[in-house]
């Protein structure tokens, strides 16, 4: 994502995107690309349906339900104004719905940056998180961004923690002790979502690999031990050798870091 001489970054959050975009200007857009009277109308209907919690009722007058099909296409036709002046002021955004970073070459062209994104989102019934919104220096640990589940810094691509956090999740949910299948069943049931999930995250940096690999593992030595009902966690030293890690490749175990080396050396 970085380089070109990109070294500086604004990190924008807008705050409360799907609860505060105004129907009224957002309409404009859509009429803009739309002509067709029943989508319109549908599309009006659908935001302005009341909502319902516990005892209170409204008409929202603001936001589009988050989570929704179609919430991400709105953000997109909302916001395009801004990529479009952006581009226009030759800064290079990177933009997904609601969630977007700016690429500099220097802190001044960031704060510039910022500077024109707050006047945007001012004129445009939008707000700027104060404490989600920064320019950072790339190149420095501590300085990088969060962007759709990695993390840039120092020059790296990281996993984000809370991508990481749900990935093991995952995994712990799928290889508890007490799970009485065949490891065949199992391996089956956990490559479907390690394949998925290399798939997304094989530009992160190797280390993050190998020691996934080794977490998975551990999981399926306890899983093992206990099956064989022998008390601990996967832990002891003998367990490696009793389940080393070519005993997982047979049973078919997909491997992140052995992904990871075949997709950078391609045959």
């Amino acid at each position: 994502m970085l380089g070109d001489g990109f070294t500086h970054v604004v990190d924008a959050d807008l705050a409360g995107y799907f609860d505060s975009i105004p129907h009224g200007p957002l309409m404009e857009r859509v009429e803009e690309k739309v002509s067709d009277g029943r989508i319109l109308g549908l599309l009006r209907g659908w935001l302005k349906a009341d909502v319902l919690r516990e005892a209170e009722r409204w008409t929202p007058t603001t936001g589009a339900p988050q989570g929704a099909v179609i919430s991400p296409l709105l953000a997109n036709i909302y916001l395009h104004p801004l990529d479009e002046r952006m581009a226009a002021l030759g800064w290079r955004m990177v933009r997904y719905a609601d969630d977007f970073v700016v690429l500099c070459q220097s802190r001044e062209e960031a704060d510039a940056a910022l500077a024109e994104i707050r006047r945007w989102v001012d004129d445009n019934g939008l707000t700027l998180h104060p404490d989600k919104t920064r320019v950072g220096d790339c190149r420095k640990p501590g300085e990088g961004f969060d962007f759709l589940g990695y993390r840039f810094e120092a020059g790296r691509r990281w996993v984000r923690k809370k991508s990481l956090k749900r990935f093991k999740d995952g995994i712990r949910a799928k290889t508890r002790r007490s799970r009485g299948e065949s490891l065949a069943r199992i391996v089956a049931d956990l490559n479907p979502m390690l394949k998925g999930w290399f798939g997304y995250f094989k530009h992160a940096w190797p280390t993050e690999f190998s020691s996934l690999d080794g977490f998975v593992r551990r999981r399926l030595r306890a899983l093992l031990r206990k099956q064989a009902k022998r008390p601990g966690f996967g832990l002891c030293p003998l367990d490696s050798q009793r389940w080393p890690n070519a005993f997982f490749a047979e049973a078919g175990l997909f491997a992140l870091h052995t992904a990871w080396q075949s997709a950078r050396h391609p045959r």
